[in-house]
């Protein structure tokens, strides 16, 4: 999510979060709030040429494309999306559109997190569930089930008495959710109350709700922008919950059967075939015909053809019936020379008070951050005596591998 969620590219909320990176629960501003799959989910492939692009598989309709995925401000989110509509949980609407940018109401939120939690069968059976809510009069129809799976799951805070259907989803709000959603985080919360969070604008986070902050922040589903601050009063975009969903769709009980992460020790088929190495031992995994690849190289990601997976590559592959969908690589970089520029997130220090660490988000953007080490003669270049090295500083980092010689600070 631009600026929003978890910073890592991916590094991959994927915020696209989704991705990483996505039938939807959003909404189509005509009162109702719900798209082509709210109503129905249809297996219909529509691709007319205007609209989104998708590919029948039997009972799932693969992602490749939707109309209004343009531009550096949403463009970020294109995986996380993919990745998403693989599993049914965003497919966007009837002209074509994904409408990236358009805020998120509560119950559409409610309705994402509980498609992404694999509960879309037992929401259809509650439709006719009568809810408590003070306000249960305003939950739409077509969304009643949700809001009843949502509540035995307890996706909702204690002290919810209301579901406030229409009102934006903010970034702490969809924080907590997206944490109880993962269903494992319970006492981790409660041991956090009182940890202390990093973000500038903190005391903006009411205690109740530090422990869901700090277990997102340690589990890589969410991170503050770049001027260290969380900003929890911010509407949720449609490409922020997407990348969000993306990252807290790893972290599901049963998911293990969905995603394959590693390193590539061999390709075949052009790419199509790949070995991996996991934690849990060699898996050979084949990629659909439709496949969408995203490959970062070191110095940029871009989207490649399968025959673009190098031996050596770390790899995050969604699978979808056992078939890979959508892959994110990282390849390797430790003899290339790198020329970075962007701001910088975060930094650390040892004790005599030199650099030894670093994160940069890249030309500003706090989805695409990159780690890097500082070298112990590191050379500043342009250095302004007035202003000390401190987290939003412009910067142009040179190095190689992943290993910082020189930092020459931008002064516009």
């Amino acid at each position: 999510m631009k600026k929003v969620f978890k910073t890592t590219v991916l590094t991959t909320l994927t915020l696209a979060m989704l991705a990483g990176g996505a039938g939807t629960a959003l909404a189509d501003g005509k009162g109702k709030g719900n798209d082509k799959n709210d109503d129905k989910r249809s297996s219909q492939s529509w691709n007319n040429g205007n609209g989104p692009k998708f590919e029948n598989k039997g009972d799932i309709n693969i992602f490749v494309g939707f109309s209004d995925l343009k531009g550096a401000d949403v463009e970020w989110a294109v995986k996380y999306i993919a990745s998403l509509s693989g599993k049914n949980v965003f497919q966007g609407f009837e002209d074509g559109t994904f409408r990236p940018r358009e805020k998120v109401t509560r119950i559409q939120a409610i309705v994402a997190a509980v498609r992404n939690m694999g509960l879309e069968a037992q929401a259809q059976q509650e439709m006719n569930a009568q809810l408590n809510f003070k306000d249960a009069d305003k939950i739409p129809d077509w969304a009643v089930g949700y809001v009843s799976v949502a509540l035995k799951n307890d996706l909702f805070i204690e002290t919810e008495s209301s579901v406030q259907p229409d009102k934006p989803a903010d970034r702490l709000w969809a924080t907590m959710l997206l944490v109880k959603s993962t269903r494992q985080y319970d006492a981790e919360v409660k041991a956090n109350m009182n940890a202390t969070l990093p973000f500038k604008d903190a005391q903006q986070i009411p205690a109740g709700a530090v422990g869901y902050v700090k277990v997102a922040l340690d589990h890589n589903l969410i991170d503050g922008f770049d001027d260290n601050t969380f900003r929890p009063n911010e509407p949720v975009t449609r490409a922020q919950l997407a990348a969000l969903l993306d990252r807290v769709s790893d972290q599901l009980p049963g998911e293990e059967n969905n995603v394959v992460k590693g390193k590539v020790t061999a390709t075949a088929n052009n790419g199509y075939t790949l070995t991996i190495s996991t934690t849990s031992g060699v898996k050979t995994v084949a990629l659909d015909q439709s496949v969408m690849v995203f490959r970062n190289d070191g110095h940029s990601e871009q989207q490649v053809a399968p025959s673009g997976i190098q031996v050596g590559d770390t790899v995050r592959i969604r699978l979808v019936n056992n078939v890979g969908r959508v892959v994110e690589a990282v390849g390797t970089t430790q003899n290339n020379a790198f020329t970075y520029s962007g701001t910088v997130y975060s930094f650390e220090k040892n004790t005599d008070g030199k650099l030894t660490k670093m994160n940069l988000a890249l030309n500003g953007d706090t989805i695409n951050i990159r780690p890097l080490d500082v070298s112990a003669n590191v050379v500043f270049e342009n250095p302004n005596s007035s202003v000390i090295f401190a987290n939003g500083l412009k910067v142009e980092l040179s190095g190689t591998g992943t290993t910082v010689t020189k930092i020459k600070y931008i002064w516009n």
